[in-house]
């Protein structure tokens, strides 16, 4: 079962955006504000209110996210956030609303697209198939076809 998420006081979450920007030493060092409105069924007012009291407080960037399986309520967010008296950059994580494209976001405004998951999510199938496989086997022989050779696996590490 899922524990109960809920939303911090934008006073509360401001207050750490800047003990946050404080604490910064150098512009390498970003604050993204992620934006947990939608998701909780929160306005979509609710949630431009957060991300204008967030830039307020001295976020680098926003970050908007949905669990809707269509892009419609980030691109409604995007649209609006256009109005915003301050802007900063716009972060998506198109986990569930995965079949909108990287360029329809840009045009929307979003200057950061993270996947999120996705690399981690392919890799437990592969790593399932060929743990079943050297069970079944007792060896790796027969998935050895399906692995990265140990020579490409040094050549990534300095």
């Amino acid at each position: 079962s899922e524990v109960p998420q809920t939303l911090d006081s934008i006073e509360s979450f401001s207050n750490k955006i800047r003990v946050g920007k404080k604490a910064q030493i150098t512009d390498d060092f970003m604050i993204i504000a992620r934006l947990e409105s939608l998701i909780l069924g929160e306005s979509m007012e609710s949630a431009l209110n957060r991300a204008e009291a967030y830039i307020e407080a001295g976020a680098d960037a926003i970050m908007i996210h949905s669990k809707k399986t269509e892009p419609d309520e980030i691109l409604e967010f995007c649209k609006r956030f256009k109005n915003l008296p301050v802007q900063r950059p716009l972060v998506a994580v198109p986990t569930t609303y995965n079949e909108i494209h990287e360029n329809e976001l840009a045009e929307a405004g979003v200057k950061i697209v993270i996947y999120a998951n996705q690399l981690l999510r392919s890799a437990y199938p592969a790593m399932q198939e060929t743990a079943l496989s050297i069970l079944k086997h007792g060896r790796a022989y027969e998935c050895q076809d399906k692995l990265t050779p140990v020579k490409e696996v040094f050549k990534i590490i300095p």
